[in-house]
């Protein structure tokens, strides 16, 4: 049985469905931004990229996770 993804994952499939890019291009994307905080790499993927403040915060939240932010 497969296990449901939860947390800021359970979004991905939305977030490629809706922007037509893999997580992956998502996460190349903040690497523009990496020092930056939070909110500033939230406010980047909206500003930038259009993205929805859930869908940013949500990629921020696990992009930081991954780099050891």
């Amino acid at each position: 049985m497969t296990e449901k993804v939860q947390g800021p994952a359970s979004y991905f499939p939305s977030i490629e469905k809706k922007y037509g890019q893999p997580i992956d291009h998502w996460m190349v994307q903040l690497d523009a931004v990496k020092g930056e905080k939070h909110m500033d790499q939230v406010n980047y993927l909206k500003a930038e990229h259009g993205m929805g403040h859930g869908h940013a915060n949500a990629i921020v939240a696990v992009y930081r996770v991954n780099n050891g932010l």
